[in-house]
């Protein structure tokens, strides 16, 4: 007891009193793929011709055959983007301390993103240089019903690795939100384990069902032994699990006790941990001009109620709040 005694006295001599609650210095730390968007209006006879699946996202991995779909379009606007950037950019705006890791190129793509993200007071953890790839781009098709499909050249984005993770960053936060997106074999897949690993607290969005149907087991592996909290849609949720029956997702997520929120289009969305099982409806009478970003700002709204210690309906309600606002506007910031 006396050694006990002469250690603690010790350590707070040195300034490290192990009796006080560490204090965080950041509220959240996205880390997904850092693109720019660039929004095009498109028909559906566009869609077919291209052999594209509307609604969801499709990997380009040759950027001549991106740039040939590219010439044939026209772009309404051209903003930063990338699903997780898009979330930390909203709970910035809302008056939260957050920062972002993504990889860019030191080129006129990659500038214009980081003065974007540094326009929204968002702390920016990576050191630009020259890459051999270009800053990522992804085309966002959005058809007369003000549905989005995306066709993305990841560029640099995809060869994010562990040296980029800022581990003082990871672990000063108070969660690390992660977007399925940046998943993938290799490298991507080593820095997204490097912040898992050194997060004190870990949300994660599913981000797309091609995301879910390409990388199922690992993701399964991930939302049930790794995450704390989980973003998804009633389509990719159930994908995982590989049910037909959305009772069976609020069983599943009831057995592994996490937090998993589910947005679930006019159904509007649903809240569960552990036994506690919470929803909401839409905002009605809405002009809808473009779904991209709904679920992006959704996150946004609900993991600024968790942060500030609202209760889960009152996150909801954020979460709801934030997503019908930004559908009524073309792209997916304010």
């Amino acid at each position: 007891m006396e050694l006990l005694v002469k250690f603690v006295l010790l350590v707070i001599l040195k300034g490290k009193n192990p009796l006080k609650q560490k204090k965080l210095k950041m509220k959240i730390l996205g880390i997904g793929n850092a693109i720019i968007d660039l929004i095009c209006k498109v028909d559906e006879k566009f869609i077919q011709k291209n052999n594209l699946t509307k609604g969801t996202m499709k990997l380009i991995f040759d950027e001549k055959i991106f740039q040939q779909l590219l010439s044939n379009l026209r772009v309404e606007k051209t903003i930063s983007g990338g699903s997780v950037a898009n979330s930390i950019v909203g709970l910035s705006q809302l008056g939260n301390e957050v920062g972002f890791i993504g990889k860019i190129s030191d080129d006129d793509l990659g500038n214009k993103y980081e003065k974007g993200l540094e326009k929204e007071n968002v702390k920016y953890f990576y050191s630009k240089k020259k890459e051999i790839l270009p800053t990522g781009t992804c085309l966002i098709l959005v058809t007369p019903d003000s549905e989005r499909t995306m066709c993305t050249f990841l560029g640099t984005a995809g060869l994010i690795n562990e040296n980029d993770i800022d581990i003082k960053a990871v672990k000063k936060s108070e969660i690390v939100f992660l977007e399925g997106y940046l998943w993938d074999e290799g490298k991507p897949k080593k820095a997204f384990e490097k912040a898992i690993t050194n997060a004190n607290k870990v949300a994660m969005s599913l981000s797309d069902q091609f995301c879910v149907d390409r990388h199922k087991p690992h993701f399964l592996n991930l939302v049930k032994e790794k995450l704390d909290i989980v973003f998804a849609n009633e389509g990719e949720i159930m994908s995982l699990i590989e049910t037909k029956n959305f009772n069976d997702v609020i069983t599943f997520a009831k057995q592994i006790n996490k937090q998993i929120i589910i947005t679930r289009g006019e159904k509007g969305a649903i809240s569960i941990k552990g036994n506690e099982v919470l929803e909401i409806g839409i905002k009605k009478n809405l002009t809808i001009l473009d779904l991209t970003g709904a679920g992006d700002l959704f996150a946004a709204g609900y993991l600024h109620g968790l942060i500030n210690s609202q209760s889960q309906q009152k996150c909801l309600e954020k979460g709801t709040n934030l997503s019908s606002k930004i559908i009524q506007q073309i792209g997916a910031r304010f």
